[in-house]
């Protein structure tokens, strides 16, 4: 017999901001790599202020996560299919947090750095210009992007093992 004080799902606000986040990587990512493929244009400019306008959403998305992730209890474990199984999915976790929030820090920061103003919604910050920063902040987005993609890869294939191989419906925790 089940126990009713265990909490079987997520939340609605994890489940909102998770497939949220989703919805926002799925336009976020391949608009990334259109872009730095642009010769500068307005158009080019038009793509990378919705790039940047997406970004910062993430970044806030990302924020709110954590804050209910702090607050809120989370769904039992499953029993483990393999040893070592949720330290994995623990250390993917953080991962995909931390990654997220570097990619979206870098991205904004590079633009910072090159002088331009940024405007947060509830706020406008512009920075002095540093090209030596504004390089390395770019580099890091570039590079952190790459990292995530593989986090994110690794994250749907255990969805996916856990789907179809292990069947022990880890995914309607969050559906």
């Amino acid at each position: 017999m089940r126990d009713v004080n265990i909490i079987q799902k997520y939340n609605i606000l994890t489940k909102f901001f998770h497939w949220l986040s989703v919805i926002g990587l799925i336009v976020q990512i391949p608009l990334g790599f259109y872009l730095v493929r642009q010769e500068f244009s307005d158009f080019r400019i038009t793509i990378e202020e919705i790039h940047v306008l997406i970004g910062i959403t993430i970044f806030y998305i990302t924020l709110l996560r954590l804050l209910v992730r702090l607050f809120v209890n989370s769904p039992e474990n499953p029993i483990e299919a393999f040893p070592g199984q949720m330290i994995i999915a623990k250390l993917n976790h953080f991962l995909l947090y931390l990654t997220l929030l570097t990619v979206t820090s870098s991205g904004i920061l590079k633009k910072l750095f090159n002088g331009e103003k940024l405007n947060f919604g509830i706020t406008e910050v512009k920075l002095k210009s540093n090209f030596d920063y504004a390089d390395l902040s770019y580099d890091v987005h570039i590079y952190s992007n790459y990292t995530l993609i593989a986090l994110i890869s690794l994250h749907i294939l255990a969805a996916l093992l856990h789907t179809f191989v292990f069947k022990d419906n880890v995914i309607k925790r969050i559906t």
